[in-house]
């Protein structure tokens, strides 16, 4: 497969740092983003690159031309203008036949390419986007997918007042099929964030590929010191999906928000005090934050699939004013007992996904990639906990919500805590202290 990287921008964000420096060649750690793009590109046999280039191009052209013993088939195209993230591949339209991978010159990222193209593949459609979480939803641009991961709605930034957001970030990676080029006017500044994919997405196969793998654009200066840190700590690499990483998984209601009888609607959804920073620690941490909760309020009739919906999107909402974000919701609409009023009868079943069963553990363990010896099952009630037991992690008890005042000896959580903040408290203490002494380990007899 091709890839394009966009090496045009200005990088004005940066300040004095791109004055006399290209974005792409600025330095990661001692390395230039460009080139870390281009190894992880090479790492997955992606060596047919081209640089759609136009700022300072005449250094871009220099530092590819030294790397040329190690990646013969990069090139550098300038644009004759600066034509946006989309209006300059008209240009080099004779090079795209097939398929090909796009990346902003200005993110760093470690992703299992190899999971993508294939996703693509399946999927079939004009244009598949990498999206994911991120702590400044606010002022991203914005996708919504459904079921089946095609994508449902288009939310360029600045967002409509007043309204409830998914935090699933356009990336800034993308594999797209040739046809892209019959939706992209010639000649004229276009952004596919801004124009081209709002514009597509309701008539043509538009896919959402979300992981958790690290994609961080480094265009401030904060962005570019925190990616940085990122790089040197191992985070970057740790987080690709070829790596299993624990995950916490956290009950809903009684653990995030409080317990109000059947949540059914928005209003009713009020996250606990200092969820958003515990889950805002997890995020820095290298464990996922994985929601499985029962929601039998579907099945029970009091709230729609789309008003569910809506409550998730809240709860993303408002976690993300502060920071945080959660990898994964994974929810059971099914309810076992039927014959009651006004109730959903498809959705009375006794399914594989309510909890105390695993089915949703399941399936966040298998889109993840989840070391489960490594995992927390935190909830307020025994069904969390019997579900975590289930499931082979390790189980908390929490004194919010129902307070798992109806366990007994075999739904006893291994440890208890008041919430969730004390609980995250525990876990990273614990996970640092295990580092610790595997590091203490390590040191040569002598040194101890």
């Amino acid at each position: 497969m091709r890839a394009v990287i966009l090496v045009g921008g200005k990088g004005t964000r940066l300040g004095s740092v791109t004055s006399q420096l290209p974005k792409p060649l600025v330095p990661v750690n001692g390395k230039a983003l460009l080139d870390r793009q281009l190894d992880q590109l090479h790492r997955y046999g992606i060596d047919d690159v081209t640089l759609l280039a136009s700022h300072l191009s005449e250094q871009v052209d220099a530092h590819v031309e030294a790397r040329t013993a190690f990646l013969p088939r990069v090139r550098v195209h300038r644009e004759d203008a600066p034509l946006g993230t989309a209006g300059g591949l008209h240009e080099i339209a004779d090079e795209l036949t097939d398929p090909f991978l796009l990346v902003y010159g200005d993110v760093l990222f470690d992703v299992d390419l190899r999971r993508l193209i294939a996703a693509h593949r399946a999927w079939s459609g004009l244009a598949t986007l990498v999206v994911h979480p991120n702590d400044h939803p606010y002022d991203s641009d914005l996708v919504e997918v459904d079921a089946d991961s095609r994508i449902t709605a288009v939310h360029s930034k600045p967002h409509a007042a007043g309204r409830y957001f998914h935090n699933l970030v356009n990336a800034g990676m993308y594999v797209l099929s040739p046809r892209i080029l019959d939706f992209i006017p010639q000649g004229l500044p276009t952004d596919f964030g801004r124009d081209i994919f709002p514009a597509t997405f309701a008539r043509e196969r538009l896919f959402g590929y979300a992981t958790p793998e690290y994609i961080k654009d480094m265009g401030t200066p904060d962005r570019l010191a925190r990616v940085s840190a990122h790089e040197a700590s191992g985070k970057v690499a740790r987080w690709n999906l070829e790596h299993s990483r624990p995950a916490v998984f956290l009950d809903r209601d009684g653990v995030i928000n409080e317990s109000d009888g059947y949540i059914n609607t928005p209003d009713k959804l009020r996250i606990l005090p200092g969820v958003a920073d515990a889950i805002h620690r997890l995020n820095d941490s290298d464990y996922l934050s994985v929601v499985i909760t029962n929601q039998p309020v579907v099945a029970r009739n009091l709230a729609t699939m789309e008003g569910l919906d809506e409550i998730h999107r809240k709860l993303e909402t408002v976690l993300g004013h502060s920071h945080a974000w959660l990898d994964g919701i994974f929810f059971c609409p099914h309810h076992p007992d039927g014959g009651f009023p006004g109730e959903n009868v498809a959705l009375k079943i006794d399914c594989a996904c309510r909890k105390p069963k695993t089915g949703l553990i399941d399936q966040a363990r298998a889109r993840f990639n989840i070391d489960m010896a490594r995992s927390y099952m935190v909830g307020d009630s025994a069904r969390d906990i019997l579900c975590g037991k289930a499931a082979g992690v390790a189980t908390i008890g929490v004194r919010s919500g129902e307070g798992c005042r109806d366990v007994i000896d075999t739904s006893r959580p291994d440890f208890m805590f008041e919430d969730l903040p004390e609980a995250v408290q525990f876990i990273l203490d614990r996970d640092h202290r295990a580092f610790m002494d595997v590091s203490e380990m390590t040191q040569p007899r002598e040194s101890r």
